[in-house]
């Protein structure tokens, strides 16, 4: 097998790697204002795909693994 076949080889994902706005508060438990406010503080980062914006799965469970504040 080629080093071409090796990287096209796809890859099966079980969880989207990030998801919208709506679905990160559902995810969570939490309101849009308090994910909005988590957003500003910078303790959850986002990632803008043209006009869409979108949380990676990874900040939302490195949030719910913080020890409590």
């Amino acid at each position: 097998m080629s080093r071409h076949e090796e990287s096209c080889t796809p890859v099966q994902i079980n969880e989207p790697l990030a998801v919208r706005i709506p679905e990160a508060c559902r995810m969570i438990g939490i309101g849009r204002s308090k994910l909005y406010e988590l957003i500003a503080d910078g303790t959850i980062e986002i990632v803008k795909i043209g006009s869409v914006t979108v949380i990676p799965v990874s900040q939302l469970k490195a949030l719910v693994e913080l020890p409590a504040r």
